[in-house]
């Protein structure tokens, strides 16, 4: 029974089809046996147009406005032309709190404490700081709470209450953050790095003292806010899920009637500075020491800017393809990291920096190493390689300065805040152009025109009879590197920031 059953299934079962044909093998490309072998095609991207997004509000302030409709949230940033440099003389430290309380002390309206608890309630982040040249209120929230965002931005950014108990907590935590100036060696470093390139009287050398700082009073940081904080010193970078005409008249609403007059801010003052050739040592018990090389700068509009951002990305600004790091940490082992920067300065020229971080012992001889690529790169042309791949790291990197909505309105705003924008509206759009222009001979005419021995300033921060005595496998002396010159440089007293004698 069981087998007729069989059967009678087989018979209404449909026939079996032939078996389909193998489909042919797909040829595919050899895989390289090294990652470096791997072919890419060209690279074709073309940057936005900051033109595009531009727009001079009526109130005198310019907004670069971008809309994003992946995520339900909006960006709001507006830059000031405010900072340090316009500090009263005394005054040191007014700039930190008042930028540091625009967003945390309160409104006319509101205490700091309902502000923040309203802003935890939107889920909404407000900040806000001034810093050395410039000054921001940011807002980030839901584009749902939009009009009220802008509501909280605009009493911020009018009516600050400066709350008195905050500005206390405000001096504690600056005065303890002051006891702790002379705890890390990086932090001696940079602060000496920056006397050296710019001078002692310089107004970014400045620095809030105990004394300065107790003797700020509310009415100081009032009359901060009041004289800069008005829509003609403003830049605006606006992102996120909003109609675009619709925003732009939400922001016209934002800084219409202005009640704060203020004054316009001046430029901002070059340095006239730099150290004397020399070694320059600030004596400090630690393991070990920290080294910085430094040469006069140049700023970003220089003719040789472009040359000089493809020399320093083969001396020591490409990482691990760089010939710094390749002689200091993989060839002699000598440090962790160690590189260069010349970046090119915004209002005035940034220095040269090389540096790194060694064992006391071993600080002269990988300055040594250092001085020496540096002769080497002035001296002789780079590989056609080290050329290639230092443009390809400029050129191939382009597209993420406008990853995002965010970054590209950001990086608009700030272009236009520096003056870029004004200067050379077509930067982002040649930016490629001329770094491929650039050649090895350009190289090395920049090279031999920078790295000059004969304006060198060596600083170093760590343990001074460790660096003096030096390595025993390589003998070098501190009096070699430049013009037969060793500085002590005592500490600064870290609340009065007076040197130690």
């Amino acid at each position: 029974m069981a087998a007729l059953f069989t059967a009678a299934v087989l018979a209404q079962a449909p026939a079996a089809k032939p078996a389909a044909a193998k489909p042919a093998p797909v040829k595919r490309a050899a895989i390289p046996r090294r990652p470096e072998a791997l072919k890419y095609p060209p690279l074709k991207y073309e940057p936005p147009a900051p033109a595009e997004f531009r727009v001079a509000l009526n109130s005198g302030a310019i907004a670069y406005v971008v809309p994003d409709k992946e995520l339900p949230l909006v960006n709001i940033a507006v830059l000031v032309r405010a900072g340090q440099y316009v500090a009263p003389p005394g005054k040191e430290g007014v700039t930190d709190l008042t930028g540091y309380l625009l967003a945390r002390g309160g409104t006319t309206s509101k205490t700091a404490e309902e502000l923040e608890e309203r802003l935890a309630f939107l889920a909404a982040q407000l900040n806000s700081q001034v810093g050395e040249t410039q000054g921001s209120v940011s807002l980030n929230l839901l584009s749902k709470d939009l009009d009220e965002g802008l509501a909280i931005l605009r009493e911020v950014l009018t009516a600050p209450r400066f709350q008195e108990d905050k500005i206390a907590l405000r001096k504690d935590q600056l005065l303890q953050e002051m006891k702790e100036r002379n705890d890390e060696s990086a932090d001696i470093e940079a602060r000496e790095r920056d006397f050296l390139s710019y001078g002692e009287d310089f107004w970014g050398n400045r620095y809030a003292t105990e004394a300065s700082l107790k003797a700020l009073t509310r009415a100081d940081l009032e009359a901060f806010h009041k004289k800069w904080f008005h829509p003609g010193q403003f830049v605006v970078a606006a992102s996120g899920d909003f109609d675009r005409a619709a925003m732009i008249g939400k922001l016209e609403k934002l800084f219409a009637d202005w009640p704060l007059q203020g004054e316009t801010v001046p430029q901002v003052p070059v340095p006239t500075s730099f150290a004397a050739p020399g070694v320059y040592v600030v004596d400090k018990d630690v393991p070990q020491g920290r080294a910085s090389i430094l040469l006069p700068g140049i700023r970003r509009d220089d003719p040789d800017y472009f040359p000089v951002l493809v020399m320093n990305d083969i001396l020591g600004g490409g990482g691990f393809t760089s010939r710094i790091m390749t002689r200091v940490r993989s060839d002699e082992g000598l440090a962790y990291s160690a590189g260069s920067s010349f970046p090119g300065g915004i209002y005035y020229p940034v220095p040269f920096r090389a540096g790194f971080q060694s064992k006391s012992r071993t600080v002269a001889y990988a300055t040594s190493v250092v001085l020496e690529e540096m002769k080497k790169i002035a001296s002789g042309p780079v590989t056609a390689e080290e050329l290639s791949t230092a443009k390809s790291s400029f050129t191939e990197t382009l597209p993420r300065n406008f990853a995002t909505k965010a970054q590209t309105a950001m990086n608009f705003a700030q272009d236009e805040f520096t003056g870029r924008y004004a200067k050379d509206p077509d930067f982002w759009k040649n930016y490629r152009a001329k770094v491929e222009a650039v050649s090895r001979e350009d190289v090395s005419r920049v090279a031999k025109k920078y790295m000059t021995a004969d304006k060198l300033v060596i600083l170093y921060v760590g343990k001074k009879s460790e660096i003096v005595i030096g390595d025993p496998k390589h003998p070098v002396l501190l009096e070699s590197f430049s013009g037969n010159r060793v500085v002590d440089l005592p500490l600064r007293d870290p609340m009065t920031m007076k040197p130690v004698l």
